[in-house]
């Protein structure tokens, strides 16, 4: 048996199709599995080892089709469920599963909060796709496979973070899924541990600005201080910093694929949520979190993905979320 599993985008997503892809060779070990993906988001399952071959795609059609075409694939699995992936198989004409994406569900509850929405995380309605391959969930969580050189050495942090340290994952696709350097600064400096931030180059600015809010609030001149707040922002790869959250005690992150791979790695996850939330499904899968959110507000949510700006202007969903440093401390604590 031979199935291809398409997934273009993006990391948080992909990652979440990693209990399928398992789940497929478990009950189908001698099945080949192949996956199509967006080229830039090769590294997400590069090492995954229940994947035979990857497909890349980076805009052309033509000579893709081809290669797909020379496969001779049993199934496809639409985890994707779009215009691009419905076109491709109906071009390869062989019997395709889609998932169901509850758009209209998803439309009713952005924008008449009108809530219609299956108690159901989204890996299980990846699993509602292959019932009539009598595929199931092990129940074992998420995957990410990270190589041996794309490990991270432990002297590349400062001595302070030896002992342990949290990781903040403060990047994020879209601006109103992002908290504020002020919030970043107050949620940081708030942790008795030593707090790894990571992102892109492009969150880098950011960082910078969150931790030097915490030095005039904690004694800017003091060494000991800032050698606890480390910039890792655009320093490290993807895979690299899949890593640093595997060695990590905890993290706290933005509704973003970084959730995602420390659920896969069973993290303890302080989420924040801003214009999404929970009830879309795509919470931490198969670990413990605790969801940060503003509740209060009648505007949430106010997209299913993000906007560039507050759509309404005051951006209450991020700026109004408190500390409560009894409640974190609770949750990280290990068990007795």
């Amino acid at each position: 048996m031979k199935i291809l599993i398409i997934r273009f985008s993006s990391i948080g997503d992909i990652v979440l199709t990693t209990p399928v892809i398992r789940a497929i060779k478990k009950k189908y070990p001698s099945a080949e599995l192949h996956y199509l993906i967006k080229n830039n988001y090769l590294p997400v399952i590069q090492h995954n080892p229940y994947i035979h071959k990857i497909f890349t795609y980076s805009g052309t059609l033509k000579w893709l089709l081809l290669e797909l075409r020379k496969e001779k694939y049993d199934y496809l699995i639409d985890l994707q469920n779009n215009f691009l992936s419905q076109y491709i198989s109906f071009r390869l004409n062989i019997k395709c599963f889609h998932v169901n994406k509850i758009n209209i569900r998803k439309w009713l509850m952005v924008n008449f909060k009108i809530n219609f929405l299956p108690d159901k995380h989204l890996v299980e309605r990846y699993f509602d796709t292959l019932k009539i391959l009598n595929v199931y969930p092990d129940m074992d969580g998420l995957d990410y496979f990270i190589s041996e050189q794309e490990q991270v050495k432990h002297d590349l942090l400062p001595d302070e973070f030896r002992n342990g340290f949290a990781t903040f994952a403060i990047g994020g696709a879209h601006f109103t899924k992002k908290l504020p350097p002020e919030k970043i600064a107050e949620f940081a400096g708030s942790l008795s541990f030593p707090v790894l931030f990571l992102g892109s180059e492009e969150d880098r600015k950011q960082a910078d600005l969150a931790m030097e809010i915490i030095f005039q609030k904690k004694n800017k001149n003091e060494i000991k201080v800032s050698r606890n707040f480390y910039n890792g922002c655009g320093i490290f790869s993807l895979n690299q910093s899949a890593d640093l959250i595997k060695q990590s005690n905890f993290i706290l992150t933005h509704d973003t694929g970084m959730m995602h791979i420390a659920a896969a790695f069973k993290k303890k996850v302080i989420t924040f949520w801003g214009n999404t939330t929970p009830e879309f499904g795509m919470y931490p899968y198969k670990t413990s979190f605790l969801a940060i959110e503003n509740n209060s507000l009648p505007c949430r949510p106010c997209t299913k993905i993000g906007y560039k700006k507050c759509p309404v202007g005051h951006f209450k969903c991020m700026t109004e979320l408190r500390v409560n440093s009894a409640e974190i401390d609770r949750f990280i604590r290990p068990p007795a």
